[in-house]
C-alpha cells in the first residue's frame, strides 16, 4: 500500500480520537446525569433522621433529596441571623506566586545569571595579567652565576625560559660592536658587563639552533648555518646573524632580558671578535660569507 495512503489513515484515525476525546471531555464537564450504578449502591446503607418520616430502616437516596423538597425544608435548621463578617482582601505575599510569574522571574533571574556571567569572564580575559617566561622580561641571574654557568656548560649558557643562549662577550670588542650594531644601545649594558643574549632559532627558517663544543660556534642542523660564539654569521644560507634580545643590568648585579623584543642579528660579514673555529665543525658542508 502507498506509503502516503497510509499515513492519511493514520492522521485519520488519530483525528476521530482526538474529536471523541473531545467531546468526552464536554460531556463529563456540562453533564448533570444520573448518579452512577456504584454510587447508588454505596449510598443504600447511608441512614439519615427525617423529622416527618420515622423509620428504623435504612434511608434512601431519594428519601434524602426530599429534605429538600415541602416536606423536609421544615426541618432544615435556620441560617445564622449574625451579620456577616466584613471582607479583607488577602496578602498577595501570603498566597505566593502564580506559575506565570514564577516562570518569568525564573527566565529573568537565569538572563541575568548570564549576562552577569559573561561579563565577568569578559572583563578577566581583557584585564592585563602579569606575564612571566618567554615575552616578558626575565631575570637570568647575577652575573658571577651566570659567568660560571657559560663555564660549566663549555662556553654556552642555555635559558629555557627566556628560549635564549647566554655566552661571554669579550669587552675588548665592545669599540667594534658600538661601530658595528645599529642595536648597540639596547644591548651596551649586558656587552659590557661580558655577556650576550641570543635568540635560540635560526633566522633562515626557524630552527632551533644547537651548539658546538668542539668548534665553539653555533651550527644549525637544518641548513648548515652557522655562526661564531656571539651569533655573528660565518656560514650557510641563513640571511643576517643570529637575533638578540635587549639587555640591562640592575643595580643588584642581575642580568634582565626583555624576551618581547626580538632585534635582527648584524648583517653579514659584521665580525666584532675576530673569533674562528676552534676545533672541528659538527655541522659540514657550510659556504663560508
Amino acid at each position: 500500500m502507498d506509503p502516503i495512503i497510509i499515513g492519511a489513515i493514520v492522521i485519520a484515525v488519530l483525528a476521530v480520537a482526538s474529536l471523541g476525546l473531545a467531546l468526552r471531555s464536554r460531556d463529563t464537564k456540562t453533564a448533570i446525569g444520573q448518579l452512577s450504578g456504584e454510587t447508588i449502591k454505596r449510598d443504600r446503607p447511608a441512614r439519615v433522621p427525617s423529622p416527618d418520616v420515622p423509620t428504623s430502616g435504612p434511608v434512601t437516596g431519594s428519601e434524602l433529596e426530599s429534605l429538600g423538597s415541602a416536606r423536609g425544608r421544615a426541618a432544615l435548621v435556620a441560617a445564622d441571623t449574625k451579620p456577616p463578617v466584613p471582607y479583607v482582601p488577602p496578602d498577595p505575599e501570603t498566597i505566593g506566586v502564580a506559575r506565570r510569574q514564577f516562570l518569568n522571574r525564573g527566565i529573568f533571574a537565569m538572563f541575568g545569571l548570564g549576562i552577569t556571567a559573561f561579563g565577568a569572564a569578559s572583563i578577566g580575559f581583557l584585564w592585563p595579567q602579569g606575564v612571566s617566561g618567554f615575552g616578558s622580561k626575565v631575570t637570568v641571574g647575577r652575573l658571577p652565576d651566570i659567568r660560571a654557568g657559560i663555564i660549566a656548560g663549555g662556553g654556552f649558557l642555555y635559558v629555557p625560559e627566556g628560549r635564549m643562549w647566554v655566552t661571554e662577550y669579550p669587552t675588548a670588542a665592545l669599540e667594534k660592536a658600538r661601530t658595528q650594531y645599529g642595536f648597540f644601545g639596547q644591548v651596551e649594558q649586558g656587552l659590557a658587563a661580558g655577556v650576550s643574549a641570543l635568540y635560540q632559532t635560526c633566522p633562515h627558517l626557524g630552527c632551533r639552533v644547537p651548539e658546538c663544543l668542539t668548534s665553539q660556534w653555533f651550527e644549525c642542523p637544518c641548513h648548515g648555518s652557522q655562526y661564531n660564539r656571539v651569533g655573528e654569521k660565518k656560514g650557510g644560507p641563513a640571511p643576517r646573524g643570529m637575533d638578540r634580545f635587549p639587555m640591562e643590568v640592575s643595580a643588584s648585579n642581575e642580568l634582565i632580558v626583555d624576551t618581547g623584543t626580538v632585534i635582527q642579528g648584524p648583517p653579514i660579514g659584521t665580525n666584532t671578535t675576530g673569533q674562528e673555529a676552534e676545533g672541528p665543525n659538527c655541522i659540514s658542508g657550510a659556504e663560508e660569507h
